[in-house]
């Protein structure tokens, strides 16, 4: 650090909630695929296993991917503010993209096996969670990384983008939770209510994305485990300000 003075630190505990989340991740998706390779017999395009792909896709994308996306202003919080802004976004485009795989892979297994569509309380909550998803991306992206709003229209908006940030990192969990019973109903009714290995395993499965969402919900609800912000990006926002609003930072 520059004149001997020691370099910057997390706050006790984040480093450790920090792992345990990605701890979690890497376990539910570990599950997921276990789940699917062991009892749904695997993933592969253009087959009678099309199907698989949309929970794989969905868990990886709509909850792993978008929790660390969301997980960034915690973790790099003293690097640039436009790298961490840029990876944020980049995370949340590459959950999308998983994501709309894993859409298609569902509307084509459906069509294939001539199975109605977006019928299922899942399908309605699934569907517009992506929709809503994609929306809140496509804001951010206008209003932070490419900023062309005025300062205060960016102050005003900032707190709705960050609560439905939460909300809809909730939502994903959610329609996965109705997912996982729709598709164990549909495929083992008969032998669930008897704690078979498939249902138990499936249930583990969405006792891993609850605790994965409580985890990350709690790091980021943490008031003092946010990004402080730094001196130059305190200069560069008053800056703008002056720019956009045509006044003066004290004005």
């Amino acid at each position: 650090a520059m004149d001997g003075a020691p370099p910057p630190t997390s706050p006790s505990g984040l480093s450790a909630y920090v792992a345990v989340s990605q701890l979690l991740g890497l376990t539910l998706l570990a599950t997921t695929g276990a789940w699917l390779g062991r009892y749904r017999g695997g993933v592969a395009w253009h087959s009678p296993l099309q199907f698989n792909a949309h929970p794989l896709c969905m868990v990886l994308g709509m909850v792993f991917l978008q929790g660390d996306a969301l997980l960034v202003y915690r973790v790099f919080r003293h690097e640039a503010k436009r790298s961490t802004k840029a990876l944020h976004v980049l995370l949340h485009g590459l959950a999308l993209v998983i994501a709309l795989v894993g859409i298609i892979a569902v509307f084509e297994s459906h069509r294939s096996k001539g199975i109605p569509d977006m019928y299922s309380l899942h399908s309605w909550c699934g569907m517009a969670t992506f929709v809503l998803y994609l929306l809140q991306w496509l804001l951010g992206c206008g209003f932070f990384l490419f900023p062309r709003a005025s300062f205060s229209l960016r102050a005003r908006y900032k707190p709705q983008h960050v609560f439905f940030g939460i909300a809809l990192f909730i939502f994903s969990i959610t329609s996965c939770l109705l997912g996982i019973t729709e598709m164990l109903l549909f495929k083992i009714s008969d032998s669930y209510s008897h704690f078979v290995p498939e249902g138990i395993l499936a249930n583990t499965l969405g006792v891993l994305l609850v605790a994965f969402g409580l985890v990350v919900s709690y790091v980021l609800t943490r008031e003092e485990w946010k990004r402080p912000p730094l001196a130059e990006e305190m200069a560069l926002s008053m800056d703008f300000k002056t720019l956009t609003e045509g006044e003066s930072p004290g004005g």
